[in-house]
């Protein structure tokens, strides 16, 4: 399997688990998604928005790596985060409606952008703390999904706390099954 096609599968999987973790996320009361509950974000919300800020930030350094990445021009339309604790969206009905967006962005660009030959080289970019850096561009591509699924596994488990089961979480089920 190619590269791309294993971020398109990620992607595939980032558009399932973003969808379950917020329809779970909907039963709690406005309270509960505020409620301090000792993450590195504070709350339920504190998480959900610092993993979009994550993605708000990658994907407008991605933008500057190739002309051919129209879909995530649409990223200049968003705020753009300076520190990865800032809650741009504390109302979760906004925040969804803007994951969906971010999302379909992501998805647009992983399958009709993306090129295999972009994913051999380096991209270099300036982090929140204003340090340089210059990496393998598929490896922060691939930075991308797995911070999110982290973050979704840390906002999955404080859904069962509350009494609310996301569903089946495992990559497993977008693996393509040869059998």
């Amino acid at each position: 399997m190619s590269y791309k096609k294993h971020l398109q599968l990620m992607a595939q999987y980032n558009l399932r688990m973003n969808e379950q973790v917020y329809q779970a996320s909907f039963k709690l009361t406005k309270d509960e998604l505020e409620k301090e509950v000792g993450t590195f974000f504070g709350s339920i919300i504190g998480t959900l928005n610092h993993q979009l800020v994550g993605d708000l930030i990658w994907l407008a350094r991605f933008s500057k790596y190739s002309d051919r990445y129209i879909s995530l021009h649409k990223i200049k339309e968003y705020p753009a985060p300076k520190k990865l604790n800032e809650i741009p969206y504390p109302n979760i009905d906004l925040l969804y409606q803007i994951r969906q967006e971010i999302d379909q962005i992501i998805w647009d660009w992983v399958n009709a952008e993306l090129d295999e030959k972009d994913l051999q080289f380096d991209l270099k970019y300036t982090n929140t703390k204003n340090v340089v850096s210059i990496r393998n561009f598929a490896e922060l591509v691939s930075h991308l999904f797995n911070h999110q699924t982290h973050h979704r596994g840390q906002v999955s488990t404080l859904l069962y706390q509350f009494g609310y089961n996301v569903g089946v979480t495992d990559f497993l089920i977008d693996i393509p099954d040869g059998a």
